[in-house]
């Protein structure tokens, strides 16, 4: 691919090439935890590709095996909701390119509300959808209080959230959770020929189109992450969520006890 190149930080990698597709690839592999480095990284190159004659839509993709595994809890590290944070992924949704996502492995709790940000995903077969909030005794976030209900419904998305269940790549297809399944060969390919076929259209008619079917969306999200904080805030002090973490780090089940 030729284009020009830029580089936003260590978590990732941008790439615009001359079909008007930028690549906007996760480089912290093979999990690509979620981080404020990530977070963060995304948004600036998605401002920096709004201001790109030369980029008409976006492809989101990840190095190594997982899109984007969540939080690293074996770290010690508890899941970010700082106000950096989330006016970070209020960022993301004002975005004007389109943006189509590569999904393979793992999209699990914050890794799932970067996914559901972007206007499209190509799931491979072995993808695992999950917003595994509850499991660990903590509230959602990323404005997944509006993304998940607006596309699954809300009756799938009450149920996702309180089970924290996982998703293979073939039901989230057939959830609406994603558009399109390819192999693991095909994924990146999939992604990159719809991405193609968008910037094929007129740049200027397909932003307008864009903002017109996304209405409000991002300022639904910054009133839902307000609010996903404030929950996520008292929890975080909780037993339960205590409790959530230490499990998931040791890879058991936990034991609540609702304090």
């Amino acid at each position: 691919m030729t284009g020009s190149t830029s580089a936003s930080n260590d978590a990732l990698r941008v790439t615009v090439g001359d079909d008007f597709v930028a690549i906007i690839e996760l480089a912290a592999p093979p999990n690509n935890f979620f981080s404020m480095d990530l977070i963060g990284g995304v948004a600036d190159a998605l401002e920096t590709l709004d201001a790109d004659d030369l980029c008409r839509a976006v492809v989101l993709c990840a190095e190594g095996k997982h899109f984007c595994a969540g939080a690293d809890f074996s770290a010690g590290e508890t899941f970010y909701t700082t106000e950096d944070l989330y006016a970070a992924a209020v960022r993301i949704f004002r975005g004007s390119k389109p943006i189509v996502a590569a999904v393979q492995g793992a999209a699990i709790g914050g890794g799932l509300g970067l996914a559901l940000s972007a206007d499209f995903r190509i799931a491979s077969p072995e993808a695992r959808f999950s917003a595994n909030f509850a499991r660990l005794g903590f509230h959602h976030g990323f404005g997944l209080s509006v993304t998940l209900p607006r596309l699954v419904g809300p009756q799938a998305a009450a149920e996702l959230l309180y089970t924290g269940r996982r998703v293979t790549g073939e039901e989230a297809v057939a959830l609406g959770l994603a558009d399109r399944l390819a192999s693991l060969d095909d994924l990146r390919p999939v992604a990159h020929d719809l991405a193609r076929e968008i910037a094929i259209s007129a740049p200027l008619a397909v932003q307008s189109i864009r903002k017109t079917l996304r209405g409000t969306i991002a300022d639904e999200v910054a009133a839902a992450t307000a609010h996903e904080g404030t929950e996520q805030a008292w929890l975080r002090e909780t037993s339960d969520f205590a409790e959530g973490t230490r499990a998931m780090a040791e890879r058991r089940e936990p034991r609540f006890t609702g304090k």
